[in-house]
């Protein structure tokens, strides 16, 4: 890789690291191609990326954003999984994990507050933001729909008796 490609590498990796909800690194060893290409489909299918690098580039492209502390986890053959969402990459890259033994994660960055391995897997053990969404959607509506079925219940309960005098009737 020739230095004009180095640096145009860093710059970019700088912008995805500085607009980065969460960064996962991990260690690859020993993960062939085809693993390697199913961990890239699962993180991007949960809406993040994957990018594998040489670490001295990672720590320069890393340097002046909120992810710079990690640079003590980027030893040995590294992996990086990043997303917007601060916990898609985290819960793809632990769901990957728990499935191959040969990726490790090694810990992570969400924003300026620096993960370890612990704490990338608590990270993913939270809803996404989906999750969520539909959760506060779903509390929302509750109060809603309890009103709408108290104000209609008189009405049923009426139509109900009325319809019993009804068929009473109907019988003698």
């Amino acid at each position: 890789m020739d230095r004009a490609a180095k640096r145009e590498l860093i710059d970019r990796l700088h912008t995805v690291f500085d607009d980065a909800g969460v960064v996962v690194v991990a260690h690859n060893t020993g993960m062939v191609a085809a693993q390697s290409a199913e961990f890239r489909r699962v993180v991007k299918d949960a809406g993040g990326s994957v990018k594998v690098a040489k670490n001295k580039l990672v720590q320069l492209a890393i340097k002046d954003t909120a992810t710079a502390d990690i640079s003590d986890l980027l030893k040995g053959p590294t992996v990086l999984a990043y997303s917007k969402d601060p916990i898609a990459a985290a819960k793809a890259a632990v769901a990957y994990a728990k499935g191959n033994d040969k990726l490790v994660i090694l810990g992570g960055a969400m924003g300026k507050t620096v993960l370890d391995a612990k704490g990338v897997k608590a990270l993913a053990e939270l809803p996404s933001l989906d999750e969520l969404r539909a959760t506060l959607i779903g509390i929302l509506n509750a109060p809603a729909t309890k009103i709408a079925r108290t104000i209609k219940e008189p009405g049923g309960q009426l139509a109900r008796v009325i319809q019993a005098k009804a068929s009473q009737s109907d019988a003698a």
